[in-house]
């Protein structure tokens, strides 16, 4: 709306301008004064090093460190940014590396279990054959020990049943030395 009233006081002076008459005066925003566009000159000019003195300096310095901030704030982000992809693939690496890790643990953890359980299984065995061993040794032992004991009871009662057969005067040591040798003769099983 501004800028249409502004064309239409244009417009309205343009009119006024070519229709009025040589011989009047009339003021318009066209109408030529050389005293007014020497003052307009002059004060233009002024103002141009006045603001070129005072205001063009601290507003160029002022965009100039602004500018130079915001390339120094990109260039710390663009900074930061490789940083944190450095440090996110390093963190990958580790990552990697606690998980390799990791898993030779278990590895380890598991073959050293297996290890244990087959050493204890290989002991276990061993102890159950040295005590089946020994048993049989201990069995053998009471056995061949039984074998004597019975031996020498058969003897005695052999002998003692020999006697009272055969009237005969023997002693016990000749007695028992021949039902010994009979025993003897018979078969160990």
């Amino acid at each position: 709306m501004h800028i249409a009233n502004i064309f239409l006081a244009k417009f309205y002076n343009i009119i006024l301008f070519v229709s009025s008459e040589t011989g009047e005066k009339k003021d318009t925003l066209l109408s030529v004064e050389p005293g007014l566009i020497i003052w307009t000159i002059l004060i233009f000019t002024i103002l141009l090093l006045i603001l070129k003195k005072f205001a063009w300096k601290p507003l160029l310095k002022s965009l100039n460190d602004r500018e130079q901030g915001i390339k120094d704030s990109i260039a710390r982000a663009e900074h930061l940014n490789q940083e944190a992809e450095k440090i996110l693939a390093e963190n990958k690496v580790m990552l990697a590396k606690a998980d390799e890790e990791s898993r030779k643990v278990i590895a380890e953890g598991k073959e050293y279990a297996e290890k244990i359980r087959n050493e204890l299984i290989s002991k276990t065995k061993d102890d159950t054959a040295r005590m089946i061993s020994q048993a049989k040794g201990e069995i053998e032992r009471e056995k061949v020990g039984a074998l004597n004991s019975l031996k020498d009871e058969i003897a005695n009662l052999a002998v003692q049943a020999a006697g009272k057969i055969i009237d005969e005067n023997l002693d016990a040591a000749k007695q028992k030395k021949l039902i010994e040798s009979f025993i003897n003769k018979i078969p160990q099983n």
